[in-house]
């Protein structure tokens, strides 16, 4: 797909509307705080405004419950039903989606995903088939099986209906709130931040935040091209996608200017103190945007309004203090 030519405004607004009008009340708007930097325990430069755009209050606990929905509402599905493979977020976001249509769902998980997560894919009705260690390894038995039933296929992130149900999320954003400067967000396979950019355009600079044992976007950047990483690391079952997605790949390269990596203790120190201090239980994915900021990775400029997209929330609660 040509992305030159997609003109992703307005496939983002079409799927708001399909999504609203649709969807029967299957999706959240989410809440948009703001707050000033003091709040998060910041030292930053006069007038800082940060927004937590908390997404992962959204009816399957993360993002992926637009780009999914979106996907199936675009697309007739077969009486095989619908076919995913996931670390686990696209597939229950898939899954819920399907059970609030009435179809049937199949979702290959690998090994690393955890047992929180398979066990709320079951209980949504869908088929778990778990398969090898890491992302593709699921994603290579999900493309076989689909050949042989013939379900609707849906990508954890690289297929236009996902992307542009993600950038949902950044219309949500600028319609709650107004334009911010800036907006961080995790990447794994890119498709939030393809949709992000692909609606903000450069009227705000989206920077790309990954681990540092996972960074597909990071190392395209690189080499100038998608290419194969190893990933690993705290935030493997979200953000462990081998290589970044053809298409968010193409509007990055066009949209997103800054690209960081942050450390697993620096992942894992930011989500502990949004359980602390904000009561915020989040999985890993989802706490680096605080932590570029934390750390200093990412200095806001005076007078900021910097988004943090809180992206996901499934995750073992044991696991978050």
């Amino acid at each position: 797909m040509n992305t030159q030519t997609t003109n992703w405004r307005s496939d983002i607004e079409s799927a708001s509307r399909r999504l609203r009008e649709r969807a029967g009340g299957f999706l959240r708007q989410t809440p948009l705080w703001k707050l000033p930097a003091s709040a998060f325990g910041l030292t930053a430069a006069p007038g800082v405004e940060v927004w937590l755009k908390l997404e992962h209050m959204q009816v399957s606990g993360s993002f992926k419950a637009r780009g999914m929905m979106n996907r199936l509402l675009a697309n007739d599905i077969p009486d095989s039903g619908v076919i995913v493979a996931s670390g686990g977020n696209a597939g229950i976001a898939t899954a819920a989606a399907a059970k609030a249509l009435g179809v049937r769902c199949q979702v290959f998980l690998p090994g690393v995903s955890p047992e929180a997560k398979r066990a709320r894919l079951r209980a949504l009705g869908a088929e778990v088939v778990v398969v090898g260690e890491l992302y593709p390894d699921a994603l290579a038995a999900c493309l076989a099986r689909q050949k042989e039933t013939g379900a609707l296929l849906t990508h954890a992130y690289d297929q236009p209906e996902v992307v542009a149900g993600a950038g949902t999320l950044g219309h949500e954003i600028e319609m709650q709130g107004g334009l911010p400067d800036a907006v961080l967000v995790s990447v794994g396979g890119g498709g939030l931040i393809g949709g992000l950019a692909a609606w903000f355009e450069r009227r705000a600079r989206v920077v790309s935040l990954e681990p540092e044992k996972a960074p597909t976007l990071f190392r395209a950047r690189e080499a100038g091209e998608p290419i194969d990483v190893e990933v690993g690391g705290i935030a493997a079952d979200s953000l462990g996608a081998r290589r970044i997605g053809a298409i968010s790949w193409e509007i990055t390269q066009q949209q997103v200017q800054h690209a960081l990596l942050l450390s697993d203790e620096a992942i894992r120190t930011a989500q502990q103190w949004m359980w602390k201090e904000m009561k915020l239980a989040v999985e890993p994915a989802a706490a680096l945007p605080l932590a570029a900021l934390q750390t200093g990775a990412y200095t806001p400029r005076e007078g900021e309004k910097v988004c943090l997209i809180v992206c996901g929330a499934n995750v073992d609660p044991a696991t978050v203090a």
